[in-house]
């Protein structure tokens, strides 16, 4: 298979995409998040081969991406006031909402539940190609399934030339890690993934928000999840990584005692110099925790190398995006932390 490289500005892309979309095949779109590996989301054996194409687990659900918030009507029912508040406040954009499916969405899609996640992304060409094909596009991220997210689409074609029918070029990802999840199924609105938009916004239009268990730790892989990215270890690269907390001094203090020939350190622009001898990288400035979102996985998928012994990666603290950096990089460590202000 050719896989055909597409410029988010040229006329004909959309088009060219959707016309992909509609004839089953895969297309890896851009939105503000990650790139998405595409498919209708309505044709079961389109949505086989994102699994397929990924190597993603049966029991991981998809997320439906839809141009408009009125589409949502088409998919879901029984649809809650919530929603439409949520929509309204944040959609174009980062957010995705666990919804009661109808029967018109497969079960491949949602992974054999009565509930499905729909979003609606901050990207122009995107929802271009949603309308022109006239489907939901269903979109897992488009790296390998367990493999740091793609932010460009040079991450994409590394991951899958030859394997998909297209990748549309928008530039790189301007959030840089996956949509925040919510669902709205159950009594109280649950947190199931943070991402762009933050607890902390989601409480201010909602009211309430539990913070479900598989954000902070791991989970049992016989459970059943309603979204994406809860149980599986996400966004590793091939080595271990074991997240160094506390400190910049205590942190360094440890990971310098600890390092060996063919380890490297993940930290914060601001602590290079403390780990000079350390093979160091840099995904972002501590006091810009947005650089650190669209830096995280460019530098996980730098640092998925077989020659690499072991990452030590250091993490920031706090709330808003800062939670969901914590959740990716903790899912990448298999949540192995270690307090070096007490293991020094």
């Amino acid at each position: 298979m050719r896989t055909l490289m597409l410029s988010a500005n040229e006329l004909n892309t959309a088009k060219i995409a959707a016309d992909i979309i509609k004839n089953g095949g895969l297309v890896a779109i851009p939105t503000e998040t990650v790139y998405g590996l595409g498919a209708n989301g309505l044709d079961e054996s389109a949505v086989a081969k994102i699994f397929e194409a990924k190597g993603r687990p049966q029991d991981n659900p998809l997320i439906l991406h839809v141009s408009r918030t009125e589409d949502i009507e088409k998919f879901c029912h029984s649809i809650p006031q919530a929603a439409y508040a949520l929509a309204e406040a944040f959609w174009p954009g980062p957010l995705t909402m666990v919804l009661p499916a109808r029967d018109t969405v497969p079960k491949r899609t949602t992974a054999g539940l009565d509930t499905v996640a729909v979003r609606c992304p901050d990207c122009a060409i995107t929802r271009d190609i949603i309308a022109l094909s006239g489907v939901p596009i269903a979109a897992p991220s488009a790296n390998i399934s367990g493999k740091p997210s793609t932010t460009t689409a040079q991450h994409v074609h590394h991951d899958h030339d030859g394997r998909i029918d297209a990748i549309v070029d928008g530039g790189p990802c301007r959030v840089g890690v996956e949509s925040t999840i919510v669902d709205l199924t159950d009594e109280r609105p649950r947190l199931l993934r943070p991402g762009g938009i933050t607890p902390q916004q989601l409480k201010a239009v909602l009211g309430d928000l539990v913070i479900d268990k598989a954000v902070t730790a791991s989970i049992d892989h016989d459970a059943v999840v309603k979204a994406p990215g809860m149980k599986y270890r996400h966004y590793a690269p091939a080595e271990p990584v074991v997240i160094v907390s506390g400190s910049r001094e205590k942190a360094a203090q440890y990971i310098r005692k600890h390092f060996e020939p063919g380890d490297r350190v993940l930290c914060f622009e601001e602590e290079l110099p403390l780990y000079e001898g350390c093979a160091p990288l840099s995904y972002g400035q501590e006091a810009d925790v947005d650089t650190l979102c669209a830096g995280l996985f460019a530098a996980l998928r730098e640092l998925d190398d077989p020659s690499i012994h072991q990452v030590y990666a250091r993490c920031p603290e706090g709330d808003g995006v800062a939670f969901a950096v914590q959740n990716r990089l903790k899912k990448a460590a298999a949540f192995h932390v270690i307090d070096a202000e007490v293991e020094v």
